[in-house]
């Protein structure tokens, strides 16, 4: 297939990009490369795919722009058509939303309405984009089902990414457009974000720093290992979301449509303590980390777990990476791309 993937210089774009080429499909990428975080691992993402697509049967072809940029869509899209596009740029992190909110309006709303558009007047047969699970925000009902109401966002990234659902939906019900949105229960894993946990912990255990362990510690996360993601996301954007036929107008599912629409968790389904978390790392690392405890941050949600039934329903697949092999796998790529010299213990 050809496929166009958004957001290809960041840590989930990158890796759906590279197991696409990988299977032979070919891939255009975008993505404004900004620096959120350091610009570095993003060209060193982006390097390394060409590596790849120059070992792959399929082509490949990357296109440096900013999607909320109408313009710049419309050139992006005449390097198709598209069998399938999978939008996984955006603006992310929860807390930067606090400080920037202008940020998420662009990348988040802007960006993903000229992707709609595209969509729409290219006939896409089918688009997959990134949600959270950041919109569950102050629902408690454990695990997060998509069949629950999520009009209590906790931050203005969560706020934008349920604008995002509904926007999509919108556009598969007065153009049939299918749509199916993703939200990503916390992912983790190799070429990981600098500003996320994984990445902070592992770097200040390696040089004697304090690592900031938030609502003192008694966070709990669906871990969600970034190779069981990309399964998961390929699998979706295969299968071409389809009109539910039970759908009841009287008392509407939202996470499913009479029009070919829908939401999917993909977590672990098996939440973990974010200390035993730190306590993966430390064993993956050999070295202890000094803990600072802190109380809970404005926008946090305390507790994630996934409810992925409808994820297995859909596409028979469910991620099961344990948290312990994918630190470790974490922790080796971590020490080999910044050449530190073995596990410490």
């Amino acid at each position: 297939m050809r496929v166009l993937v958004t957001g290809t210089a960041g840590f989930i774009g990158f890796h759906v990009a590279t197991q696409l080429l990988r299977r032979g499909d070919s891939v255009v990428g975008a993505d404004v490369v900004n620096d959120y975080y350091s610009t570095d691992i993003k060209e060193s993402r982006l390097a390394l795919l060409e590596r790849t697509a120059a070992q792959s049967t399929g082509k490949y072809r990357f296109h440096r722009i900013n999607l909320a940029d109408p313009a710049a869509v419309k050139t992006c899209f005449a390097d198709g058509p598209f069998d399938r596009v999978i939008h996984l740029a955006a603006q992310a992190g929860v807390r930067y939303s606090l400080e920037n909110p202008a940020a998420y309006v662009e990348s988040n709303i802007v960006a993903f309405t000229n992707v709609l558009e595209a969509c729409r007047h290219s006939s896409v047969k089918h688009l997959t984009y990134a949600s959270t699970s950041s919109v569950y925000g102050a629902n408690t009902a454990m695990p997060f089902s998509e069949s629950r109401g999520v009009d209590h966002p906790l931050q203005f990234y969560a706020a934008t990414k349920r604008a995002n659902e509904l926007m999509a939906h919108s556009y598969s019900h007065l153009f049939r457009l299918p749509t199916s949105g993703l939200r990503f229960f916390t992912v983790y894993g190799p070429w990981g974000r600098p500003d996320m946990a994984l990445f902070l912990f592992t770097k200040n255990i390696l040089e004697g720093k304090p690592i900031k362990l938030f609502n003192n510690g008694e966070h709990v996360r669906d871990f969600t290992f970034v190779d069981d993601i990309v399964e998961g996301v390929i699998r979706v954007s295969d299968d071409i979301a389809r009109p539910d036929q039970g759908w009841n107008s009287d008392h509407p599912d939202p996470a499913t449509s009479n029009a070919p629409f829908r939401l999917l968790n993909i977590g672990n389904n098996a939440p973990v303590h974010l200390t035993e978390y730190v306590e993966a790392i430390e064993a993956a690392l050999g070295k202890k980390a000094i803990r600072e405890l802190l109380p809970l941050q404005p926008g946090d949600v305390p507790n994630t777990y996934a409810d992925v039934s409808a994820l297995v329903k859909a596409v028979d697949y469910r991620p099961n990476t344990p948290v312990r092999l994918g630190v470790s796998r974490f922790v080796d790529w971590y020490l080999q791309y910044f050449q530190v010299k073995g596990r410490l213990g």
